[in-house]
């Protein structure tokens, strides 16, 4: 019987555990989305809803109260992304300003080949609206990335034309040379014991 027992102890010491949490909520505010295990996806969901919970407070209480969990140095500025204590009071936040809890979500994916832990995703609820615009960015910058190519292409097309300009060069065919007189021998074949037959 499990009386009495408040969280799961994901077979670690309190502060493995405590550090596995950390990473776990820093990744899904840092990425919104993360692939782990249901039971350290369920242990992950308390502690990640109380942090939003907090950041939608605001006050330097509540920031100082997130920093001491959330590890601000996994998407430093110089790692190219917004600090994740700054992206969760300044963007997420905002997002469950009319929700009063629910803000995560557990997709379950199934089992891992390795050792048959069930898996599933981890990630943050969006709206229809939010949805929509990261949809239309995502299509945007396909149509962005395939007109580069399409344009690298073309100046390729020019170098090559410019650079033969002395006219088409016929290239040799490929094959075997056919001359009326040569006739040669019939082809060898191995067979089953993988020696060559004549």
């Amino acid at each position: 019987m499990r009386h009495r027992k408040d969280h799961r102890k994901l077979s670690r010491t309190a502060s493995h555990r405590r550090a596995v949490l950390r990473n776990l909520v820093t990744a899904l505010f840092q990425y919104e989305r993360i692939e782990t295990s249901v039971a350290k996806a369920k242990e992950a969901r308390r502690v990640a809803e109380r942090m939003i919970t907090f950041a939608k407070r605001g006050d330097i209480a509540a920031r100082r109260h997130v920093a001491r969990f959330v590890m601000p140095a996994q998407a430093s500025p110089g790692n190219g992304g917004p600090d994740v204590i700054q992206k969760l009071f300044d963007t997420i936040a905002p997002w469950y300003a009319e929700r009063q809890g629910g803000y995560t979500r557990i997709l379950r994916l199934g089992h891992r080949l390795g050792d048959a832990g069930e898996t599933c995703y981890l990630e943050l609820v969006k709206s229809a609206e939010q949805k929509e615009t990261e949809r239309q960015a995502r299509l945007s910058a396909e149509e962005a990335r395939e007109e580069a190519k399409k344009g690298a292409k073309a100046a390729k097309k020019k170098a090559e034309a410019a650079k033969g300009e002395g006219g088409p060069v016929e290239k040799p065919k490929r094959g075997r040379k056919k001359s009326g007189d040569d006739v040669s021998a019939p082809a060898r074949r191995r067979g089953k014991t993988g020696v060559k037959t004549g």
